[in-house]
């Protein structure tokens, strides 16, 4: 048993600290039973918190065993009007599944691959140039919060003049419940007033788009006919909230883990910034693997189950906390140690391998490369200030979210141009 894995305060601990009790867990057995009472229903429930790493490979390429559709990858099940919204393929199993991601990496061709990328860089410049002349700022506010987001806004061609209004959906979507994101409110439906905000305006968008092509993702999404498939007008929205949600906030994530962690290992951050060319690949690989922004997914097993000693029966629920299978010592050299350098780095902060693997894990590492390459160049000099203040979690959070995060730096000139 480990009831710590549902009480909110271990998801507020220091990333350290609640990666220390992670050693435990991991050490009692491959499969931690939790016991759990569901808010929404009142009713007693359970799960396995898988902890190690060769668990969670298997699992992850086990998709006819382990679905992700019967009742969402959620600790919870998700009631059908929430997975109207938030119903893309990560809920999916296949056919479904295979379905709806074909469509989707079909649209991405190279030119569509090198102008995403080619946007990565101007929206680093932009986004830097915004705070760089004010020498003190919150990170997250000025650069984790914006940067990803703005990527994937100009990506399937959402105004700038809607990018608060995606912003504050997804921060309510992925706040855990945090007050400061949702109010006082019902946390649920706090969540689906955001998913219909996005539904409604990625809907509009869609609809502009088939009188009127132009050359985003969207236009391709709602045009693009893969072998006599697309994606019908209800299944759009909803992969625009996946790609908002978790294309954005895992990427920003990453980026405040990542610069707490070299506040916290100045003689790793040494390396990285004495040889960025040389480094930024590894680098951008171990704050992936040691921070984990994506914390865990959920599958049901469809049919009883034996594996490694344990028997599972049709219904269990199984949660793969990729943190802890990224720090297990039977497959990682000195596990608790930032390392820049870190090579081979097989971590599954994209997911295990299989049919769920992250389909935006390359233009998240794009991202982080180029961010830290141009807060290297620009602002040399930039530390954290203060703690990095995590997300006011009221359970298991999908992501391993930081709100605020102060640092400084030395005030330098915009470099873009206005």
């Amino acid at each position: 048993m480990s009831p710590r894995l549902i009480e909110p305060s271990f998801w507020k601990l220091p990333l350290d600290e609640r990666m220390s009790e992670m050693i435990d867990i991991r050490a009692t057995g491959p499969f931690s039973e939790v016991e759990f009472v569901n808010d929404m229903t009142g009713e007693h429930e359970r799960f396995f918190a898988v902890t190690r790493y060769d668990e969670t490979v298997a699992i992850s390429k086990d998709a006819k065993s382990f679905s992700s559709a019967q009742g969402a990858i959620s600790i919870v099940d998700l009631p059908p009007e929430a997975l109207e919204f938030f119903g893309s393929f990560i809920n999916m199993d296949n056919p479904r599944h295979k379905r709806q991601r074909a469509i989707v990496a079909k649209t991405f061709t190279p030119t569509d691959l090198a102008n995403v990328l080619e946007s990565v860089e101007k929206i680093s410049t932009e986004v830097i140039d915004g705070f760089c002349e004010r020498g003190e700022v919150d990170l997250v506010e000025v650069l984790s919060q914006p940067y990803p987001l703005l990527v994937i806004c100009d990506m399937m061609g959402i105004p700038r003049s809607e990018f608060t209004t995606v912003l504050d959906a997804t921060n309510v979507i992925l706040s855990g419940g945090d007050p400061e994101f949702i109010g006082d409110g019902d946390p649920m439906m706090a969540m689906f007033g955001a998913g219909m905000q996005l539904t409604e305006l990625m809907n509009g968008l869609a609809e502009e788009r088939r009188k009127s092509p132009t050359d985003d993702l969207t236009s391709k999404l709602v045009h693009h006919d893969l072998d006599g498939e697309m994606l019908a007008p209800e299944e759009v929205a909803p992969f625009f909230i996946l790609l908002a949600v978790a294309g954005n906030d895992t990427t920003r994530t990453a980026i405040s883990h990542g610069m707490n962690l070299l506040s916290a290992h100045p003689e790793q951050r040494a390396i990285w910034q004495g040889d960025v060319e040389g480094v930024t690949a590894t680098a951008v690989e171990e704050i992936v693997r040691y921070s984990s922004p994506v914390t865990f997914m959920r599958r049901t097993l469809t049919a009883d189950l034996t594996m490694s000693g344990h028997d599972f029966v049709e219904g269990d629920k199984v949660v793969m906390l990729y943190g802890a299978a990224n720090r297990d010592p039977a497959v990682f050299s000195d596990p608790e140690r930032f390392d820049v350098v870190r090579n081979p780095n097989p971590h599954l902060g994209f997911g295990g391998p299989g049919p769920h693997f992250c389909l935006g894990a390359n233009l998240a590492r794009r991202e982080l490369a180029v961010v830290f390459r141009d807060l290297f160049a620009r602002l040399p000099d930039i530390e954290v200030t203060g703690d990095a203040v995590p997300l006011d979690v009221a359970g298991i959070p999908l992501v391993t979210g930081i709100k605020h995060l102060p640092v400084r730096f030395t005030p330098t000139p915009r470099v873009g141009s206005d």
